[in-house]
């Protein structure tokens, strides 16, 4: 794993923009499913921010939803002036229409992702199916839920950390990484469209014996009050897939608008050390060395394995494997 652990300015130089004082700005920003409660915290920290440093109101917005239904409704014309995604493809399909810069990966640290996560798993108390790693998921005795790939970043990870597990166990022989990654499609309970359906039918519903989903909303689930008296337990398996949460500026509708230089600012806003450990708070693993140091021990040791690494680009592991007719497909379809 190959991040650059950059140790960001307690604030960055912020751009002028061009308004007058009191005036109200209003940005769109657009976000992956389980992230509710994440930005209603990072939003208000902005506003008083950007009032104290200008004098300008902004106000922040914000739409929820797998990312994949979220870069198409920007495509089919929502206004959203920034994403803060889970998924690097789905910035990429928006940069491959013109709506996002070509080299938006390098305008801001860590391949602009400034927090990331892993794909983790939430059993019931006492964990009864003993659900330990990769290879429990594949048992008949044993159901999943977890949200749909096609239309979430968060179930993608899930199914490419199955894939890169079945890849290492099975030393690249297609063949046999396939059926696993059918087995634990096959044994999926529950498909909801994204990450916080996912997290009603498994917690609410009581579908399944295991909800897959990021190690923040599992290790969220599992601490918070809502869900307390349940036990839930949290597995975080030996390894697991590198899930980075990229940000960008979606130049297109920002330059329409008038508020790149906002967007941008709001943006670096997150790299700063209180934000960073605000995220690091939702149990997100951050790039502040710092704030890094500060949560060591929250987290549990995993070796994270980046998808780039073993199965080419992001826009080649899109071509192969959800593409339509992709590999997501046929396995899906046998």
């Amino acid at each position: 794993m190959k991040f650059k652990h950059l140790l960001v300015a307690a604030a960055f130089a912020v751009g002028s923009v061009a308004s007058s004082a009191g005036a109200e700005t209003t940005l769109l920003n657009a976000s992956f499913d389980v992230a509710r409660e994440t930005f209603a915290e990072v939003n208000p920290k902005f506003v008083d921010y950007w009032k104290e440093k200008t004098g300008d109101t902004v106000r922040i917005d914000q739409s929820f939803a797998g990312t994949s239904r979220q870069a198409q409704d920007i495509l089919r014309g929502k206004k959203v002036d920034t994403v803060t995604f889970n998924q690097v493809t789905d910035i990429e399909v928006l940069a491959d229409k013109g709506f996002v810069a070509k080299d938006w990966a390098e305008r801001l640290p860590n391949n602009s992702s400034p927090y990331y996560s892993t794909i983790a798993f939430l059993v019931r108390k006492d964990n009864p199916k003993n659900i330990k790693n990769w290879d429990d998921l594949v048992r008949e005795d044993v159901s999943l839920v977890f949200p749909n790939p096609k239309t979430s970043g968060n179930a993608r990870y899930t199914y490419l950390a199955a894939w890169l597990y079945a890849n290492e166990k099975f030393d690249g022989d297609q063949d046999k990484i396939q059926e696993f990654v059918g087995q634990v499609l096959g044994n999926v309970a529950s498909f909801p469209t994204g990450g916080r359906g996912a997290t009603v039918a498994f917690a609410q519903n009581g579908q399944g014996d295991a909800l897959l989903t990021f190690e923040s909303e599992v290790i969220n689930i599992a601490n918070g009050e809502e869900f307390k008296a349940e036990g839930f337990e949290v597995i975080v398996p030996p390894v697991s897939v590198l899930a980075e949460f990229p940000v960008a500026v979606v130049d297109k509708v920002a330059d329409e608008k008038g508020t790149t230089d906002l967007a941008t600012e709001y943006l670096k806003f997150q790299y700063t050390p209180d934000i960073q450990a605000l995220l690091a708070s939702f149990n997100y693993r951050v790039i502040d060395e710092d704030v890094v140091k500060a949560n060591a021990d929250k987290f549990a040791e995993v070796r994270l394995i980046n998808p780039t690494e073993v199965l080419g680009s992001w826009t080649e592991i899109q071509d192969k494997h959800f593409a339509t007719d992709g590999l997501l497909d046929q396995i899906q379809a046998r």
